[in-house]
């Protein structure tokens, strides 16, 4: 910043992830009704083919809305019932327990017992061969929902309790009025989404340490068009107050501290090579022993 003060002018909400957010919603709730009647094959076929694409790219959305780009910080709440309405198509409650934990991983990078980023010791020490590491990542979403429960439960919050009545709420309206096909839709969708797909390739790509002494790596394929651009994640690390419109910005005006780090531009070749190179495994993180006062959503 002191050498590049223009950065700061990005550090502004991005009113336009208000009306994509909007948008996707319809487009879920439309393909709700389109698949009620279809033959279980296409249900499948149009949930990963379609719905998974939407649903991650959701729950992006409300990674966004997490740092409160859609509305700022000056409306923390705003960004919040935000993130619950957004949370609707994905069928699970997960916006407000994601921002709670989400940001323990911005303050406390690696923190043993807090950062629930990290996998769990049976995850490194059982997900260790190419068969097991390929299951790992079909079973993700399972992990990261479960993960946070193992290493650092939270009290239930009354925004959470919120969260989860609206869900039950929308995914019982979905039910009543067009049936099972759309509820497994919604739900696969999701689960596919951010199991074995091209996309979640982000979650290994972000800090696996595939070489020693960097724990975080960026992106610039073309699917961060798909993502707000979590891709550029050394720059939204540096940055989390900088929507993921900007951050391809903060990379050209600031370019001689990002251009010679490690980085991607295939996810698929990332999956590809976590699950084949030995070396690498759920174990692939810097874990770090936290001193001092810890101060936790």
């Amino acid at each position: 910043l002191a050498k590049h003060p223009e950065i700061k002018a990005l550090m502004k909400p991005d009113y336009n992830l208000i009306w994509v957010v909007v948008l996707m919603v319809l487009a879920q709730l439309t393909a709700f009704y389109l698949v009620k009647d279809l033959d279980w094959k296409w249900v499948v076929f149009w949930a990963y083919v379609f719905g998974s694409c939407i649903s991650h790219s959701m729950t992006l959305a409300i990674h966004e809305i997490s740092h409160n780009s859609a509305f700022g910080n000056s409306k923390a709440m705003w960004n919040r019932w935000f993130g619950i309405f957004a949370n609707l198509p994905l069928g699970l409650p997960y916006s407000i327990s994601f921002k709670r934990y989400h940001m323990d991983h911005h303050r406390y990078l690696g923190g043993d017992g807090i950062d629930v980023d990290i996998p769990t010791n049976f995850e490194g020490w059982f997900f260790c061969t190419p068969f097991r590491k390929f299951i790992w990542i079909v079973l993700q979403p399972f992990f990261y929902a479960i993960r946070p429960l193992c290493i650092n439960p939270k009290p239930i919050t009354r925004l959470e309790v919120i969260n989860l009545l609206a869900q039950l709420s929308f995914d019982v309206v979905i039910y009543y009025l067009w049936g099972v096909k759309s509820i497994f839709y919604m739900l696969a969708g999701s689960v596919l989404g951010l199991g074995l797909h091209p996309i979640s390739g982000h979650f290994i790509a972000e800090h696996y340490m595939f070489l020693k002494g960097h724990e975080t790596y960026s992106y610039y394929g073309p699917l961060n068009l798909l993502t707000f651009n979590v891709g550029y994640h050394n720059e939204h690390h540096d940055f989390p107050n900088i929507p993921g419109k900007s951050l391809p910005l903060v990379k050209k005006i600031a370019a001689e501290y990002y251009d010679n780090l490690p980085q991607y531009n295939s996810w698929i070749k990332v999956l590809y090579d976590f699950v084949m190179d030995d070396t690498i495994s759920p174990y692939s993180r810097m874990k770090r022993q936290l001193k001092g006062e810890v101060k936790q959503d």
